[in-house]
């Protein structure tokens, strides 16, 4: 059987409200508290900010205003720049050996880091894959030993 609104005491009446209330409150007081960590955050980085511009604004003070900008300088702009076309295909084109020590292989390594595949006999790719069978069980081992 449902109770109706009319049959309800008036303290249930009160205490839902009170209930309410409290929700309600805890509810501000959580978003109040969230703000409040946000602007100290907000806060502390401004103060961070601040220390380290006053830190340089003393480096700069103590070096003189009419000093040429250095080599390190300009090989730190040039490095931020982005990278000409020229750039890129001098950089694409080379291409060196370089001793994988995990593996024990010799890889063909593109200037950006890209690994590219040779083009060996049948022979000359039965020795490698032996080679590098043998080097990544003496990596194995190796990795065994260090976990024990």
């Amino acid at each position: 059987m449902k109770r109706r609104r009319e049959d309800r005491s008036p303290s249930s009446d009160s205490e839902r409200d009170r209930r309410k209330r409290e929700k309600k409150l805890k509810k501000e007081k959580k978003k109040k508290d969230k703000k409040e960590k946000k602007e100290r955050k907000r806060k502390e980085l401004k103060e961070k900010k601040a220390k380290k511009d006053k830190k340089e604004k003393k480096k700069s003070k103590n070096e003189s205003l009419h000093k040429e900008p250095e080599e390190s300088d300009l090989a730190e702009q040039k490095r931020r720049a982005p990278m000409t076309k020229e750039e890129w295909e001098k950089q694409q084109s080379q291409v060196r050996r370089e001793f994988d020590e995990d593996t024990g292989r010799m890889r063909l390594v593109k200037g950006t880091g890209e690994i590219l595949e040779e083009c060996v006999s049948k022979e000359r790719q039965m020795a490698i894959n032996k080679q590098a069978t043998k080097a990544d069980g003496e990596s194995f081992q190796r990795y065994l030993a260090k976990q024990m």
